[in-house]
């Protein structure tokens, strides 16, 4: 079996080991990067990109089918799922194929295509896509391996056909009734797209609410728009049993406090959560410790246990977002090639769900600010008095930031509405300069914009 020395090895071509791999080979140092599928990583393949693209086709025949609002008549809308799929996977293809390329003319860097496993801290063995076994070995080992849909433990679930985040996106018609298991990020775009789409779409969460993480009335404001959208939510309720019924038909059992019933559907989607991918990586042959997940620990310079190797994105647990991702590798560009002494400590970890309308969050939940003791004042504002929403016919949703009473800074935000994404990240930026909300509130925003309704927001507190 060969033996490689590199000054460093990547494990995973995602949005934080592709950037770095390409600057430490930049910088002249030996390095290799594995990927057993796609550069890209989860982001550009079965991530942002083509959920977003699809997304984008739900929007289009939503607004369609609503142009009568606007005083615009059109005949009857069809959906061609295998057109919608196609669009997803010529932009995935694109922006792969473009990143692979880029890759492979970087000089000093080795992308290598196959499965990395641990034999020693700082070992690995490469079993290649042809079969060839080679060991490599690198003083400075970056793991940014990702994870991928974890599959809840249902009984009979071995015997239907059910979907995933990935699979889901492959079909080629649209279902007659999608049941979706889970009310996350995830969850909550897919189940919004297939109702656009056409779909009879019902939801299903153990918990109280949908969206566990926030607070209950930005939950309780998402699960109205759902519901106006046509989108049956059923909370407390859990499916014990699935079995195949007939062609294109599944039963599942369902319990909730009324006991059990029976729901049928044509497609069953199961988007309960994320696993990482560490299973084959043989991390116990270099010492490397994981949480009770599997996730792999780092601190907050990003590295492990072990002297040398770091762990990047998903694959580290926490916020699973692509932006903190390239922000991960930030921190390892400027402590690996600058010495620098970047860390994790008080990052802001904005992000945002797409449905439509967006919810933007960074910062203090006031679930959070609570259970941290922490005194704060509430800003509200409904989307319905928000000039620009209503200019658009896109008045659904709400505005809510938390204040700092004595500093008057702003400790967080969330923002359900039109642009919530984009409004969030204004008032991120006013967080990140420690701009008190009166700044915000006494600017002068052109009109009509959705950004002057930050003035009245941040008016609502006094």
């Amino acid at each position: 079996m060969a033996n490689t020395t590199y000054d460093a090895i990547i494990i995973g071509s995602g949005q934080g080991g592709g950037p770095i791999a390409t600057d430490l080979a930049q910088a002249g140092h030996k390095t290799a990067l594995i990927e057993r599928e796609h550069v890209g990583g989860t982001c550009v393949n079965v991530g942002c990109t083509p959920t977003k693209t699809m997304i984008a086709s739900a929007r289009a025949a939503y607004v369609v089918k609503r142009a009568a609002d606007f005083g615009v008549y059109t005949g009857p809308v069809n959906v061609d799922m295998r057109r919608v799929r196609q669009r997803k996977r010529d932009i995935v293809t694109s922006y792969r194929q473009s990143s692979e390329q880029r890759t492979e003319q970087i000089q000093n860097l080795d992308l290598l295509r196959g499965e990395a496993s641990f034999s020693g801290p700082k070992t690995l063995t490469v079993r290649f896509t042809n079969g060839e076994t080679r060991q490599l070995t690198a003083n400075t080992i970056i793991i940014d391996t990702g994870d991928s849909p974890a599959i809840p433990p249902i009984d009979g679930l071995d015997t239907v056909p059910y979907l995933d985040s990935t699979s889901i996106m492959e079909l080629d018609s649209v279902p007659e009734h999608l049941v979706v298991v889970g009310a996350g990020y995830v969850a909550l775009e897919f189940a919004q797209m297939f109702r656009r789409f056409g779909s009879q779409v019902t939801i299903l969460q153990r918990g109280p609410q949908i969206l566990s993480k926030e607070d209950e009335d930005i939950a309780s404001e998402m699960a109205k728009i759902l519901q106006e959208d046509g989108i049956t939510i059923r909370t407390g309720t859990s499916p014990t049993h699935v079995q195949k019924a007939a062609e294109n038909t599944i039963h599942i059992t369902v319990k909730s406090e009324k006991g059990e019933e029976t729901l049928t559907a044509s497609h069953l989607l199961l988007a309960t959560g994320r696993r990482p991918n560490t299973r084959h990586l043989n991390l116990e042959a270099a010492g490397i410790k994981t949480d009770q997940k599997g996730y792999v620990q780092v601190n907050e310079r990003l590295e492990t246990n072990v002297t040398g190797v770091y762990a990047i994105g998903d694959v580290k647990g926490g916020p699973a977002f692509t932006h903190i991702s390239y922000d991960d590798y930030r921190i390892l560009r400027a402590n690996l090639l600058h010495h620098g002494s970047a860390t994790t400590r008080g990052r802001l970890v904005p992000y945002t769900i797409f449905t439509d309308p967006q919810l933007g969050r960074v910062g203090l939940s006031e679930k959070e600010a609570k259970a941290q003791n922490i005194t704060y004042r509430v800003a509200r504002l409904p989307m319905s008095s928000v000039s620009r929403a209503l200019e658009v016919d896109e008045p659904r949703g709400v505005m809510k930031a938390l204040i700092d009473p004595e500093s008057k800074q702003i400790l967080g935000c969330a923002i359900l509405g039109i642009d919530g994404g984009e409004i969030m990240s204004m008032i991120e930026i006013a967080m990140m300069g420690k701009l008190p909300y009166t700044a915000l509130k006494d600017g002068v925003f052109t009109h009509p914009t959705l950004a002057e309704s930050l003035n009245s927001l941040f008016t609502s507190i006094e």
